[in-house]
């Protein structure tokens, strides 16, 4: 694996799992039926800029069953997710949610697709202590937060209903990389 590879595979796996995340006790929205497949308009290629290089990234295919990537020379071999009871898709107020299981607690990722077909994919930012801190302190007056500490990671859990996960999409906690959809 080339130095430009694993940066970008690294990139990748930031964007689903990070030391410092907010986690929810189930998957979100709650009382939502998830998806038993992914929708036909996600599915496609997608690929992101390197913000410094302008250079494509590794490409995430999305299918019916999960997703999957390949590298810049169409290599498989970088991860997959299937469906299950481990990957959960519901869908919400014309936003797609990604819940990942990690042991009792899950990670989610909000899909918003544009409509030149890209997608948003976003998550609450937690990079640094100081944001952190402020994020949390302005959810917990919202709703109860919990913080779990496993080994050197730090989770902050929360159980929003729909309309308060909802505000903090349309609040602007959530942000992240846009995916650009391969022709």
């Amino acid at each position: 694996m080339s130095i430009k590879n694993l940066s970008l595979f690294l990139v990748w796996l930031f964007l689903l799992w990070s030391c410092k995340e907010v986690t929810y006790p189930t998957p979100q929205p709650t009382g939502i039926t998830s998806l038993s497949a992914v929708p036909d308009q996600l599915r496609g290629r997608y690929y992101a800029l390197d913000s410094s290089t302008g250079e494509k990234s590794d490409t995430l295919i999305i299918e019916s069953w999960g997703y999957h990537f390949q590298d810049t020379n169409d290599k498989d071999w970088l991860g997959k997710g299937m469906i299950s009871d481990s990957l959960v898709i519901k869908s919400y107020m014309n936003y797609y949610f990604v819940n990942f299981r990690s042991g009792n607690q899950w990670l989610l990722r909000v899909v918003k697709q544009n409509p030149s077909g890209s997608l948003e994919f976003l998550s609450i930012d937690l990079k640094d202590d100081d944001q952190t801190k402020e994020v949390i302190r302005k959810i917990s007056k919202r709703m109860k937060v919990k913080e779990i500490k496993k080994e050197s990671d730090v989770f902050y859990q929360i159980n929003p209903s729909p309309t308060q996960l909802m505000a903090l999409i349309q609040d602007g906690y959530f942000s992240g990389p846009e995916l650009i959809r391969k022709k």
